[in-house]
């Protein structure tokens, strides 16, 4: 073997052995994420629980207000559709966008729907209506720091693709960015 062929099988190891433990290294950053949308597909999957029990409960009271309910209906579905979405890609950023614009759609619709429970004594009494409101702000909770862990692995993922020379891989293995919500 001559020195030039040395240097060059030397040269080939070097940046074989970078390839990998980078490769390696955007993988385990992926992994927290995934993690993350575990916890948040069982938050939407709870709240969907408790929004389906509160609107069992009101649609009778509240059937003056169909616009309301079928704002939050439809905003239930656009958020359903979006995490069913996210469930099999949640490192990717489109559908994770889906999730966040569906989410930001739910929030008045479910707030106006909120406004008017409480203005129906009838239904402002009942403890399945309490029951289901105390679920959902515990919920909101959560889910606020479930989106804060969801968003930092995604933000340390998204340093890792877009850092110099890992850049260079994310290309060829296809390493997007990651989402925020």
């Amino acid at each position: 073997m001559t020195l030039s062929s040395g240097i060059a099988a030397a040269v080939v190891a070097v940046l074989a052995l970078w390839m990998l433990g980078a490769y390696n290294r955007v993988v385990a950053l992926r992994t927290p994420i995934i993690a993350a949308w575990g916890h948040i597909d069982g938050l939407l999957q709870a709240r969907e629980q408790a929004l389906a029990v509160l609107l069992e409960t009101v649609e009778v009271a509240l059937a003056e207000e169909r616009a309301a309910l079928e704002a939050l209906h439809q905003a239930r579905s656009s958020v359903r559709r979006a995490a069913d979405a996210v469930r099999p890609r949640p490192a990717a950023s489109e559908p994770v966008a889906a999730l966040a614009q569906a989410e930001a759609a739910l929030a008045p619709a479910l707030a106006r729907l909120i406004a008017l429970a409480e203005q129906h004594s009838e239904v402002r009494d009942s403890t399945s209506v309490a029951q289901s409101l105390a679920t959902l702000r515990e919920l909101g909770q959560r889910w606020q720091f479930a989106r804060q862990v969801f968003n930092e692995a995604g933000a340390a993922y998204n340093a890792a693709v877009t850092e110099f020379p890992t850049r260079l891989l994310s290309g060829l293995f296809h390493f997007g960015r990651a989402g925020q919500l």
